[in-house]
């Protein structure tokens, strides 16, 4: 989404019509889920992918179309061999797409982006709703009121975790992203963060060491803090959707962290280190009375095994494990299934 709407206002001063295409609607396997947009113009795509193949290839053609007539359209696209329309395709689901035609005259589209770029900045929750009907969408924030756009009487059900398409309106989160704080600044976190940014996350890196926690070590980082690692709270307060992992200087350190974030909610707790350091590390949480859902809730030793061994290596296979946890987590909320081209 971001791409999109920081590509629009360029495409609007070059006085060009565009159309922002968006998966409204899946059953079954497909190549992108709900909520996958991208931006077409009569040149072609602009930004943004719904998937890539012919969905992909026939919907930048269908939206080529729309933009000469200048109209919006909900067009559904069968991914199997049909009577109906048969695109070449057989993942065996199908995907309902709504094509959104964008005036370059209409001012108002230059305010909604430059409102969703400053949201998606300042990491306020809010949503992008569209009426099905080619209308101006709404844009709504944390509180549920209208920041800019069409202004609409909407169900409380839309509002959701997830994207939701009503048959009227489809409404989809603004892209935020999870928190990840990294506790310890070394050599596996400075592998470890810029992956982890590439795929969504907010990086936040506390480190006791000042030269740890630079802007030159991570540019990418929203926050980076030096402090006490005894007393976290006093630099940061860990939500419940955060994703936390902690690879300091040492075990007593690691000990000292976890036994402060396992006494709190959080989406993701990994711990790197040595199955042996673990069961030590764990025997200490007890006696401390961390509960035990809680001990057994970490991630240790942290990532998936792919046999990893150096940083970069380690960096991947955490970020892996962390993206299936932010997939699963965001199929529970959402109460829709994950799609994966890969499977």
């Amino acid at each position: 989404m971001k791409n999109i709407f920081a590509k629009l206002p360029y495409l609007i001063e070059k006085n060009l019509d565009t159309m922002l295409v968006s998966i409204i609607e899946e059953a079954g396997s497909s190549p992108r889920g709900t909520g996958s947009q991208m931006l077409v113009s009569a040149g072609g795509l602009q930004a943004g992918t719904i998937g890539g193949g012919a969905v992909e290839k026939f919907s930048i053609e269908y939206a080529q179309k729309l933009i000469s007539e200048k109209r919006s359209d909900v067009h559904e696209y069968i991914l199997r061999k049909n009577d109906k329309e048969d695109i070449g395709m057989e993942c065996g689901g199908d995907v309902t797409v709504y094509f959104q035609f964008i005036d370059h005259a209409e001012p108002a589209w230059g305010v909604l982006c430059e409102n969703i770029l400053s949201m998606i900045a300042e990491r306020r929750r809010g949503w992008l709703v569209q009426k099905l009907d080619g209308s101006l969408p709404a844009l709504i924030d944390g509180d549920r009121a209208v920041v800019c756009g069409g202004s609409y009487e909407l169900p409380d059900c839309m509002l959701a975790e997830g994207s939701v398409n009503d048959g009227g309106f489809f409404a989809m989160p603004l892209p935020v992203g999870e928190r990840v704080i990294l506790f310890g600044g070394g050599h596996c976190a400075l592998a470890l963060a810029p992956v982890l940014h590439s795929v969504g996350f907010r990086i936040t890196v506390m480190d006791n060491r000042e030269e740890f926690v630079t802007h030159e070590r991570y540019p990418m980082a929203e926050e980076r803090i030096c402090g006490d690692f005894t007393r976290i709270a006093d630099y940061l307060t860990v939500a419940p959707d955060d994703y936390i992992v902690v690879m300091t200087t040492g075990h007593s350190f690691d000990y000292t962290v976890q036994e402060q974030v396992l006494r709190v909610p959080s989406a993701y707790v990994g711990v790197i280190g040595s199955r042996r350091k673990t069961a030590s590390v764990n025997t200490r949480l007890r006696e401390a009375g961390v509960p035990e859902e809680a001990i057994q809730s970490v991630h240790t030793p942290i990532g998936l095994s792919i046999k990893a061994v150096t940083p970069e290596e380690i960096a991947v296979s955490i970020a892996a494990e962390m993206i299936l946890v932010r997939a699963e987590l965001r199929e529970k909320v959402s109460e829709a299934s994950h799609s994966c081209p890969m499977h």
